[in-house]
């Protein structure tokens, strides 16, 4: 039985004002270029605008923000002490980091509220968007790209997005605030191109032209939108402000990418890395993106940078005297098997190795006679807490540096978590960004403290 619905004789709470045609907007400047949702293009134009917003460290230290997750995580029972608090009893995997105790604190019992479905559960590792194993699921901004967005033209690039064995356009750590991946650069040595390589003077004036050229189309649609203030109701007013306050930003950051184009590239006495080509030597790989991280906020060339290890999509590995019997994920599946068991713990123990590696490396950097450690936060951790089981609760989670007091092991209940963006607000704040919110965030970190 179909219901029929008759047409109300009065309509008091529809406009009689003309909709404004989105297509006719944007005819004169001949491009396709969204502004914000109007009133009046209700409905001709059903579209939010995507508001790109930048802002700046306040004066002081400059901080940086590494994110890394691997997406396999970490054998539960070698990681989480069983103590918590100051003089908590390292555990097998921590006692790798024992020189580093004061330099990191560890957490359990936390996770991304809803964040569920298993292997999916990676791409919102920097988002907490929730159930990304769900039909129609749109992923939410990442931390990096939040970051890039408010303090990124202080740098030559806002943002890295690294990976290792990334199945490419399935997962990333980096998600922009549409929802849309940034896929992950996986060879080391295009990486340190970017950052280190100068181009030639033809190839610096082109870029420069591409940037220009993007202004002007902004321009263009700027002087448009203005003209629509004479006609268009008081929300709508105030919407049209928030676009041109968006539109000046933009403008602003794309001046200095084009400032950025003319200046000389920093040197470092780094060799450009040889990248290997077989995805059997991950921890070689892993290696050689820590050491860009590290040449990047050495030089300051960012200060937001992300990194997968796509543990899912990595064959049986080799590092050392090491050879696994079998892919990383099946390995990951390990049935209680003993030897599946101990070649995990290996693999798990190497990484512990490689992290102290990058700690001590950042600890060796001086910057302004400070160790770049203390200005560096690197969240390690993963968006499963146990691979074995695909559950994304109680995510293995060691956060060190970045101006806070470590040396703890701060211990939430297992069974009902506490939300792990929480550290993000936390993290953002130590950046300098006025903010109390960011995803599931109820507030910031407990038990953390900035030194």
């Amino acid at each position: 039985m179909k219901t029929r619905f008759t047409k109300p004789s009065v309509a008091p709470f529809v406009s009689t004002r003309p909709t404004l045609s989105r297509r006719k907007f944007l005819r004169g400047a001949g491009i396709l270029l969204s502004l914000p949702l109007l009133d009046a293009m209700t409905p001709a134009f059903a579209a939010t605008a995507k508001r790109i917003a930048a802002g700046t460290t306040p004066g002081g230290k400059p901080r940086r923000m590494f994110g890394i997750c691997n997406n396999l995580g970490l054998l539960p029972e070698h990681f989480f002490p069983k103590e918590s608090g100051r003089d908590y009893a390292l555990s097998p995997y921590l006692e790798v980091l024992k020189e580093y105790r004061n330099d990191f604190t560890v957490f359990s019992g936390v996770w991304h509220p809803d964040v569920d479905g298993g292997h999916p559960a990676d791409n919102c590792f920097l988002t907490a968007a929730p159930h990304p194993g769900s039909a129609g699921f749109r992923n939410t901004i990442s931390l990096d790209q939040y970051i890039g967005e408010r303090i990124g033209h202080l740098t030559r690039f806002p943002s890295l997005t690294l990976g290792v064995n990334v199945q490419q356009g399935v997962r990333s750590l980096s998600w922009t605030g549409s929802g849309v991946m940034i896929p992950c650069e996986e060879k080391a040595a295009d990486v340190f191109a970017r950052m280190f390589l100068q181009g030639t003077k033809a190839e610096t004036e082109a870029q420069v032209r591409k940037l220009e050229t993007g202004r002007s189309i902004l321009d263009a649609v700027a002087g448009q939108a203005r003209e629509l203030q004479r006609t268009v109701g008081a929300r709508d007013r105030d919407r049209l402000d928030q676009y041109f306050t968006s539109v000046r930003d933009l403008e602003q950051r794309m001046q200095m990418s084009r400032e950025w184009e003319r200046k000389p590239k920093p040197k470092v006495s780094a060799p450009v890395p040889l990248d290997p080509t077989d995805p059997k030597a991950y921890m070689d790989k892993v290696k050689l993106m820590y050491d860009m991280a590290r040449l990047a906020f050495e030089t300051d060339s960012t200060r937001s940078i992300s990194l997968l290890l796509d543990s899912v999509n990595s064959p049986a590995i080799e590092f050392g005297d090491v050879k696994t019997s079998d892919g990383y994920h099946n390995l990951s599946h390990h049935g209680k098997s003993k030897e599946k068991l101990a070649q995990l713990k290996t693999i798990d123990e190497w990484h512990m190795k490689l992290l102290a590696e990058l700690f001590n490396e950042l600890k060796g950097v001086k910057e302004d006679g400070e160790p770049l450690l203390d200005r560096t936060m690197i969240l390690y951790g993963s968006n499963l807490g146990n691979a074995n089981t695909h559950v994304t609760t109680n995510m293995p989670t060691i956060f060190a540096g970045g101006g806070f007091k470590h040396g703890q092991h701060v211990a939430f209940d297992t069974q009902h978590n506490y939300p792990l963006p929480n550290l993000f607000v936390s993290m953002l704040q130590r950046l300098g960004l006025e903010t109390d919110r960011f995803a599931s965030a109820t507030g910031t970190m407990r038990g953390l403290e900035m030194a």
